[in-house]
């Protein structure tokens, strides 16, 4: 349970830095390196909807809804979790936190030309540094790493075009799972002296 909370917030945390534009609606997989190793999803988008898809867990995001749902296609099972909006970054060109931006040049990034980007951000009171290579084309940043080197975020394989309303809802026959601790009331009580 604990490992799943923990996919949600870092899928929360990888779409809204990955400064999507969510200028079209579109579908690719997205490849993620860091010193921990690499880790292979797949993107679903439209409009505001997210639906990413990992080893064998589903998460589907909705603002729309102010929800967060966690499927579990082995158990047929999801947790539901609330998305408070007012939590949520908007989602525009601009980085979160940039305060510069600089062209660096074009670059071909996965067959598809892009602008490279040099983009200083804060995060608090510190001033981190990104590479962003966005496409225009698609009107999305189709890669970012950072300056050093320590992680990097690609799209590839993306397809643009409208995506089934049945990818952003709860399939037919799952469960929901309680996130509910049980009260102390319930719990037994064997004491020992």
């Amino acid at each position: 349970m604990k490992g799943s909370i923990r996919f949600v917030l870092a899928i929360m945390a990888i779409f809204f830095t990955a400064s999507t534009v969510l200028a079209a609606d579109f579908s690719c997989d997205v490849v993620q390196t860091s010193k921990a190793g690499t880790i292979n999803q797949k993107f679903f988008i439209s409009g505001d909807k997210l639906r990413t898809e990992t080893a064998g867990s589903i998460a589907i995001i909705r603002p729309d809804k102010n929800v967060m749902w966690m499927l579990m296609p082995e158990q047929k099972m999801y947790m539901e979790m609330p998305l408070d909006p007012s939590k949520v970054p908007a989602t525009s060109e601009k980085y979160p936190g940039e305060i510069e931006r600089a062209l660096i040049g074009k670059e071909d990034v996965d067959g598809r030309m892009t602008d490279k980007y040099r983009i200083v951000y804060t995060a608090g009171e510190v001033k981190t540094a990104i590479f962003q290579w966005f496409a225009p084309d698609i009107g999305i940043p189709v890669k970012t790493a950072a300056e050093d080197g320590s992680w990097t975020m690609e799209y590839k394989n993306i397809e643009t075009g409208s995506q089934p309303d049945s990818l952003f809802e709860i399939p037919d026959g799952y469960s929901k799972m309680s996130m509910e601790m049980p009260s102390m009331d319930s719990m037994p009580v064997d004491i020992e002296y």
